[in-house]
C-alpha cells in the first residue's frame, strides 16, 4: 500500500491509501465541522445540514442523487458527530470518477427553502424519536453536565427549540463558513487512481470559495456530579457516566483504549464478570472516546430499577480497585489481542480503512498504517496504564441515571 497526498490551491486536501490489490474503492469528504462548532441558537445545524446535502443541487434533484448512487451499486451514507461530518461511498474501482463527481456535486447543495422546511419536520421527528428510545436522552444530559460550558457538551441533534427556530439563512451562512475547502479533506482508500482523483478534484472542487473556519480545541475542565431522572413506564433503569480521558492527540489514547477493554469490554471484562455474568445487569460497559483537546470514558449500564443503586456502587468499586492495583499482564495481553483483531478485521475492506485514514488525517494530519496501530497497541505496558489511571481517574465522573425508580442514591 502507498500513502499519497496533495493540496489544491484553495486548500482542499486530498489524501489516499492506494492498494492495487483491493477489489473496491472507498472515498469520502471529511468536513471538520460538528456539534462543537455550533452556537446555542444553531444547535443541531451540522446534522440538519447533513440531511440537506442529499436534497439536491443546482444540477440534480434528490431523486437524481439517490438514483445515480444506486446505478453504481454504491454503498453510500453520511454521519455527523461532535467534530466532523462525513459523506462517503464505496464502489467498484471503475466508478471512482463517477462517484467523486457525484459526491463533489452534493457537497455544494442547493439548500432550497422548500426542502429546508420539509426536512426540518424530519429532524424534529428524529429528535422526538431519540427522546422516546433508551436511554431517553440521558447521554446528552450527561455530556451537557460533564462538559458544562465546553463546546463538546452540545447535542449533535440539537433541540426541538433550536431546530424549530432555525432560519434557512443561518444554515446557508454556516455552510459557507464551515464547508470551506480549507476545512475539508477528500479521502480515499482501496484501489485508487490517485492522479485521476486529484485531477477530478481540481475540476469539480477547485473553484470552491475558501473561508477561514476556526475551532476551539481547548481541554474540558473536570466536572463531577450525580443526577437521577424519573421516567414512568420504563422497565429498566439506565445509567450513563462520563469521566475525563486522553484526547485525540494524546499518545496515552492507546493505553486508555486498552484500559477500557480490560475494565469494560462487552465480554470478558471486569464489569462483565462483576455485573453481567451473574445476572445483576443486562449490560455494563466502558469505552474510551477521544476528541481534539479532550477525551472521555463513557460507562453504560442497564438493569432492573431495584438493582440500579447496588450496580452503580459495584461499578465504582471496580474502578477504585483498578485505580489502586492496576491491571495484570494477562488482562493486558488479552485486551491487546481483542483490539488488534478489531483493527485488522475492520481494515480488510477499503471502507474501513477510509474511516481510519480520514480520522487520523483530520485529527492529527498524520498517516498511520495498520502496522503503526498494531505496534502502538503492542507497546503499551501495565505501567503506562497505571499512569493513565493516575492522570484520569475513572472514579471521578458525572453520572446520570434514568428510569422508573423514584430515586437512586449516589454511590459512596
Amino acid at each position: 500500500m502507498e500513502f499519497r497526498e496533495s493540496v489544491l490551491a484553495n486548500g482542499l486536501e486530498v489524501v489516499a491509501e492506494c492498494n492495487p490489490q483491493a477489489h473496491s474503492t472507498a472515498l469520502g469528504f471529511f468536513v471538520k465541522t460538528g456539534a462543537r462548532d455550533e452556537q446555542p441558537d444553531l444547535a443541531g445545524v451540522s446534522h440538519f445540514l447533513e440531511h440537506m446535502v442529499f436534497k439536491g443541487t443546482a444540477r440534480r434533484t434528490a431523486d437524481d442523487v439517490n438514483r445515480e448512487f444506486d446505478e453504481m451499486g454504491a454503498h453510500y451514507n453520511a454521519f455527523t458527530s461532535e467534530e466532523k461530518t462525513v459523506y462517503y461511498a464505496a464502489v467498484l474501482p471503475e466508478y471512482q470518477d463517477r462517484a467523486l463527481e457525484l459526491l463533489a456535486d452534493i457537497m455544494r447543495p442547493a439548500l432550497r427553502e422548500q426542502d429546508f422546511n420539509t426536512e426540518r419536520q424530519v429532524i424534529l421527528e428524529e429528535i422526538q424519536m431519540y427522546q422516546d428510545q433508551p436511554p431517553f436522552g440521558a447521554d446528552d444530559r450527561c455530556k451537557a453536565a460533564h462538559f458544562a460550558g465546553h463546546p463538546l457538551g452540545h447535542s449533535v441533534l440539537g433541540t426541538l427549540e433550536s431546530v424549530g427556530r432555525l432560519p434557512v439563512a443561518a444554515m446557508r451562512e454556516y455552510f459557507e463558513r464551515r464547508y470551506s475547502p480549507a476545512n475539508i479533506a477528500l479521502v480515499a482508500a482501496g484501489r485508487v487512481d490517485f492522479d485521476a482523483l486529484v485531477l477530478l478534484a481540481q475540476q469539480h472542487c477547485g473553484d470552491w470559495r475558501r473561508l477561514e473556519a476556526p475551532r476551539r480545541v481547548d481541554p474540558a475542565p473536570l466536572h463531577t456530579g450525580f443526577e437521577c431522572m424519573r421516567k414512568e413506564g420504563v422497565t429498566q433503569q439506565y445509567g450513563l457516566q462520563i469521566a475525563s480521558g486522553p484526547s485525540a492527540t494524546d499518545a496515552d489514547r492507546f493505553a486508555a483504549k486498552l484500559l477500557a477493554t480490560v475494565v469494560g469490554d462487552d465480554s470478558g471484562s471486569r464489569l462483565f464478570w462483576s455485573l453481567v455474568d451473574p445476572g445483576l445487569a443486562e449490560h455494563a460497559s466502558l469505552g474510551h472516546y477521544d476528541y481534539l483537546g479532550t477525551g472521555m470514558y463513557l460507562t453504560y449500564l442497564s438493569c432492573a430499577p431495584d438493582q440500579a443503586a447496588s450496580n452503580l456502587q459495584r461499578i465504582l468499586d471496580v474502578y477504585r480497585e483498578v485505580e489502586a492495583r492496576g491491571v495484570s499482564e494477562q488482562e493486558l495481553a488479552q485486551a491487546k489481542n481483542k483490539i488488534n483483531s478489531r483493527v485488522v478485521l475492520s481494515s480488510e475492506r477499503p471502507r474501513g480503512r477510509l474511516f481510519n485514514l480520514g480520522a487520523n488525517w483530520t485529527n492529527r494530519r498524520e498517516y498511520r498504517s495498520i502496522k503503526d496501530d498494531l505496534d502502538a497497541v503492542d507497546a503499551v505496558t501495565v505501567a503506562q496504564i497505571a499512569a493513565v489511571l493516575a492522570k484520569y481517574p475513572l472514579s471521578q465522573a458525572t453520572t446520570v441515571t434514568i428510569g422508573s425508580a423514584e430515586s437512586v442514591p449516589a454511590p459512596t
